[in-house]
């Protein structure tokens, strides 16, 4: 290899963030299926990571940690379709 410059070590760095329980990731899955069959792409990558005053913090965060947090992202997400079809 004389001449010939090495190539460069590809390093990982181990994710600091724990992961998810297969519960969790059940409920991050389902809940984000449903934003974007409901909302469409970007809407429900906003509606999802946004603050939400309605239910009290960010609603992909509420819908993983928690059974009743996913109810009610569930329930939120159907108020909002509800609303919307009946102002067309």
């Amino acid at each position: 290899m004389s001449g010939q410059a090495r190539p460069a070590m590809i390093r990982f760095r181990k994710n600091a963030s724990p992961r998810l329980s297969a519960s969790e990731a059940r409920r991050q899955g389902e809940v984000s299926r449903l934003a974007f069959l409901l909302l469409g792409r970007e809407r429900a990558i906003a509606f999802l990571n946004d603050d939400h005053a309605e239910l009290g913090g960010r609603p992909l965060d509420l819908a993983i940690a928690s059974e009743a947090g996913y109810a009610g992202v569930e329930a939120e997400l159907a108020r909002l379709t509800l609303r919307e079809a009946s102002q067309r």
